[in-house]
């Protein structure tokens, strides 16, 4: 057996709406194929993924994977920080089996999403480094917050989809769970007046849409918003939708899976930055790695290589 990281899994049950729950004693089988040896964590609550993660750092192990989707994934991550914002180990490793409804970001990092795919990834000790966004926020209560998130927040229609998608039932997938709250959220989808500033440039007052700050390429059930992001560059790629109307908004949704919306309209601006900040007087929700946890004011920063990624070892064939 090769060398391999001493491993948590944190799994969340009731992922892949709910399916996770029902067949972890055939996933697991499936998992142990490829690595034997590993401890198991289960979540119990919204947030609970991040004390698991937190903990399972603290007492020695390398390596946590996530087993949920998207927001499992971003509660695991938050887990690898100390709540000040200090790393729990420098060296710890993320591992992603992609459990849930959009698993949008491993389409960016590389990793398939059939679990017996994905666990073959796991062996070894190859691992790449990942940037980390930093969110701080205004939560649901009205109160001052921070997260940690990597794969990508926005604001503005995004924070209203989340909000749609996830008080609906996720059973038919990630695809038409997150195509049906897009349609349903531009019915009733005002733009927002919203004050922009990107590493220290004021970027002016604006009627926007949407606005995309990504770390990776993919979110919304396969859509491809941010073709140029990468997972360690050191930047965010930022997409600023101006005021598009509802039908100009209609129109985009073909172009958002394939990546070329933007060559659709000169209303959207595409930029690197490493530093956002948005206010606004109006209420704009935000979306994060799929939730929905608050609102602007915000600020958004990267985190350069805040995290190691678990990849294939190079040796099996894997690409990286």
């Amino acid at each position: 057996m090769p060398d391999q990281f001493k491993t948590q899994l944190v799994v969340n049950p009731r992922s892949a709406n709910g399916r996770t729950g029902k067949n972890w004693a055939a996933i697991e089988a499936r998992i142990r194929e490829h690595l034997p040896e590993f401890d198991t964590a289960f979540t119990q609550g919204p947030m609970h993924a991040t004390e698991l993660a937190r903990d399972a750092l603290r007492q020695g192990y390398e390596m946590v994977v996530t087993v949920g989707g998207d927001g499992t994934n971003s509660e695991v991550v938050n887990g690898f920080f100390e709540p000040d914002g200090a790393p729990v180990r420098p060296d710890a490793v993320l591992g992603v089996l992609p459990m849930g409804t959009g698993c949008d970001f491993v389409k960016t990092a590389g990793i398939p999403k059939p679990v017996e795919q994905a666990a073959a990834h796991l062996p070894g000790r190859h691992a790449i480094p990942c940037d980390a966004g930093y969110l701080e926020y205004t939560d649901s209560g009205g109160n001052p917050a921070a997260r940690h998130f990597i794969n990508i927040t926005d604001f503005g229609i995004g924070g209203e989809v989340a909000v749609n998608v996830n008080r609906t039932t996720k059973a038919l997938g990630g695809f038409v769970s997150f195509f049906g709250g897009i349609l349903r959220t531009e019915l009733t989808y005002r733009n927002k007046t919203v004050r922009l500033h990107a590493d220290g440039r004021d970027l002016g007052e604006r009627l926007i849409k949407n606005v995309i700050v990504a770390n990776g390429q993919f979110f919304g059930g396969g859509m491809r918003i941010a073709r140029e992001a990468a997972l360690s560059d050191g930047q965010f790629e930022v997409i600023i939708m101006n005021a598009l109307t509802r039908w100009e908004g209609l129109r985009l949704i073909r172009g958002m899976y394939s990546g070329d919306y933007v060559d659709y309209t000169k209303k959207i601006e595409r930029f690197k930055a490493r530093e956002l900040r948005a206010e606004s007087g109006d209420t704009v929700l935000l979306d994060v790695d799929g939730e929905q946890p608050g609102r602007l004011p915000c600020s958004l920063k990267i985190v350069p290589r805040a995290i190691r990624l678990k990849l294939k070892d190079p040796e099996s064939g894997a690409h990286a």
